[in-house]
């Protein structure tokens, strides 16, 4: 039976969580409304991605780049404290599975060192999985720690098995193949990366993992940044394009079923029908008939990154 998929490439209200937030509760309501079941939206939505860093000088800017950071920090989501609740009720509420990304602070630890995660929810409103990112890409390591494995995980959901991999994770043959060994049925690649390199990525997967892949970014202009963000017309013009977006929902066989959404600032919709899946892998399982366990093994660590203690 099949679900219909929304993926949102709205902007996000850049460095202000509530205000995010409440833009993301009503996508999710207006995606609820046409008959979603499963709503996902970009890498470090909540509270916007860090475009900053692909425009300040590396190594210089230092005072500029401390403000943005701060400001970054302070509307990060802890989800100890409860900043993920307005979601988790709207999931509840229309009864939909969503797959959100956000910068993160874990207030467990030092609170002080920011995560580049992927939260999966349920339909009952419960976080089913968060994924931390393995390996922040180029400047994204100045504003994220690395994450561990502790949620490279698949997880069952009504929509059907879902896992997540943020961005250039996704160029990762192993962090791929130990999410196609748990069954995935639905590959979510919140990420930053748009363009034709991107679209071919994404089709590559789904033929490879024989999955559905969706895939998606941020559509983001210059004039999107709100007016107090510092440095704004020093770093950004308005009519500049930041992130073309191009979500995209592509079936196991590698064909594009929905979009690309190019440079549009909305919901793309497509049906997916998780079982298949289970079919495409019929002639080419790369974690079955076609994993050769008797050469092969993959090994992967998936105890949490202990925090660092004194004595």
């Amino acid at each position: 039976m099949s679900v219909k998929a929304a993926v949102v490439q709205k902007p996000p209200v850049l460095l202000d969580r509530e205000a995010t937030m409440a833009r993301a509760v009503s996508s999710l309501q207006e995606a609820a409304t046409a008959g979603a079941k499963l709503v996902v939206f970009p890498e470090a939505y909540l509270p916007g991605y860090p475009t900053w860093i692909w425009r300040l000088r590396p190594g210089g800017d230092m005072a500029l780049s401390g403000e943005v950071h701060a400001r970054l920090h302070k509307n990060a989501v802890d989800i100890d404290r409860g900043d993920l609740a307005p979601l988790c009720e709207a999931a509840r509420k229309h009864a939909v599975t969503v797959v959100c990304g956000m910068s993160e602070v874990d207030g467990r630890y030092s609170g002080t060192t920011l995560y580049n995660s992927v939260v999966t929810i349920g339909p009952d409103g419960a976080i089913l999985n968060r994924h931390r990112k393995l390996m922040p890409t180029n400047p994204e390591r100045m504003v994220w720690g690395p994450g561990d494995a502790a949620g490279l995980r698949v997880v069952d959901t009504p929509a059907g098995r879902v896992g997540a991999l943020i961005c250039w994770e996704s160029y990762m043959p192993l962090a791929r193949y130990a999410l196609y060994a748990q069954n995935i049925e639905i590959y979510v690649a919140p990420t930053w990366d748009c363009g034709e390199a991107w679209l071919a990525t994404m089709r590559h997967i789904a033929r490879e993992g024989g999955c559905w892949v969706i895939g998606l970014a941020t559509a983001l202009q210059g004039s999107d940044v709100p007016a107090d963000f510092p440095s704004r017309d020093t770093l950004f013009k308005p009519e500049d394009w930041l992130c073309d977006g191009d979500a995209v929902i592509v079936e196991p066989s590698g064909k594009i079923q929905a979009g690309p959404l190019h440079r549009e600032k909305g919901i793309l919709y497509g049906e997916i029908d998780p079982a298949r899946a289970a079919r495409a892998r019929r002639s080419l399982d790369v974690t079955g008939h076609y994993a050769r366990p008797d050469i092969f093994r993959l090994d992967v660590k998936r105890e949490p990154m202990p925090p660092v203690t004194f004595s």
